[in-house]
């Protein structure tokens, strides 16, 4: 429960982060991967994403349906990702392990002006 308020406070305190799109935030996008917390934070010590995480994971191909919205949502990891603790390895396995067709790296070196 403490992770998830964490990465509910910080993604709604944090004034650097943009908006993902007017359909939705960065918080909101935070919001949904915050049951993937146990198994994308180096510490979680969790070696495979819950049933939750990975509805939550499939919630944002919903979300991020225009290259904006996949670009923004790529910002938004970027920039959340790191101070959260997120594992790049984990979270680089989350898409095949949850079956998701959006491939968004959650990493400080992606190119998000790459992503398609």
């Amino acid at each position: 429960m403490g992770l998830l308020m964490a990465l509910i406070w910080a993604s709604t305190t944090t004034t650097t982060i943009k908006p993902v799109s007017a359909a939705f935030s960065c918080s909101d996008a935070v919001t949904a991967l915050s049951p993937c917390g146990p198994f994308l934070i180096t510490t979680g010590g969790v070696s495979a994403p819950t049933a939750e995480c990975c509805r939550g994971a499939q919630s944002l191909e919903g979300m991020a349906t225009t290259v904006q919205d996949r670009r923004a949502l790529c910002e938004c990891l970027k920039q959340t990702g790191p101070s959260f603790g997120v594992d790049p390895e984990k979270a680089r396995q989350l898409p095949p392990l949850c079956k998701l067709s959006l491939n968004i790296p959650i990493s400080p070196d992606v190119d998000c002006a790459s992503i398609g």
